[in-house]
């Protein structure tokens, strides 16, 4: 029986001190139940996420435990932007699910299996790991306070705005359908931390199915780089944005004209970064 192809994608941006347990926490059980390759791609650090990377290919080629690509961007894209160089890989690689992992730990590899379970039987084309399902463990896992009560209100705001009942807008921990994302523009979304926001809307607005599972939350030494008042405006603005567009059949935004976007995936643009990206630094 031929394997489901799952591409576990790493976004890295100053990880030189994480990313290496990231790689090594996840289960290694994994390459036996699916046909499985690891991206990393280094959104042009400034320290030597890239090397360590590098390293961690070389040593898990040896003992032929997971296949590991490295990339890296010559000039940093962004949160957002080194996204949608990952998605276009898998697209272009024919996989048929896509992990989005981030290689500063904040997200345990280790609950991949449950969250890869939902995709069992073919229930669910998205799945999200929420930190908020069990909010009080939210907090004992080290979340700020101030950051728990904009992620409730945040959410709350979206879930009135866009019809939807999810406990969390917020989380980085996300499986992707390849499929869900041939049919939506991601390529027209922000560089910046709200294409998480804009992504799921698009999912949301082309009705895919969607699945919560609650997960653990990590707040260690890593380093935010999100201004924490510009991305709630940015999230407030864009979900609006979706909400009047698809209340009043407008198309004033491009990003959210889910309906009339050709369905076969194409961008010469992006596929330029990826083709840099896969360059050797």
């Amino acid at each position: 029986m031929k394997k489901v192809r799952l591409l576990i994608f790493v976004v890295a941006y100053n990880h030189e001190k994480f990313v290496e347990s990231v790689i090594n926490r996840i289960p290694k059980k994994l390459s036996k139940l699916y046909d499985l390759e690891i991206l990393i791609i280094d959104d042009a650090s400034k320290d030597n996420t890239f090397e360590i990377s590098k390293k961690i290919q070389t040593i898990y080629k040896k003992k032929n435990i997971f296949k590991i690509n490295v990339f890296y961007n010559p000039i940093n894209q962004g949160y957002g932007g080194n996204q949608k160089i990952g998605y276009h890989y898998s697209i272009k690689e024919k996989f048929d699910f896509v992990v989005l992992l981030h290689g500063d730990g904040q997200y345990a590899p280790e609950e991949l299996p449950k969250l890869l379970d939902c995709l069992n039987h073919g229930k669910f084309d998205v799945v999200i790991g929420s930190r908020m399902i069990k909010k009080k463990n939210a907090l004992k896992g080290g979340m700020p306070l101030y950051k728990l009560i904009g992620n409730i209100i945040l959410t709350k705001i979206q879930n009135f705005l866009l019809k939807t009942k999810l406990a969390e807008y917020h989380t980085g921990y996300r499986i992707y359908s390849v499929k869900s994302l041939k049919k939506i523009p991601f390529h027209f979304n922000t560089n910046d931390f709200h294409f998480d926001t804009e992504i799921l809307i698009q999912l949301v607005m082309n009705k895919e199915r969607m699945k919560e599972v609650s997960i653990p939350t990590f707040y260690g030494n890593e380093i935010c780089h999100v201004n924490g008042m510009k991305y709630a405006f940015n999230v407030l603005r864009v979900s609006l944005l979706a909400s009047l567009q698809e209340m009043m059949n407008l198309n004033f935004s491009k990003k959210f004209r889910i309906k009339r976007y050709p369905k076969k995936f194409s961008n010469l643009y992006i596929d330029k970064l990826l083709q840099k990206a896969m360059v050797k630094k």
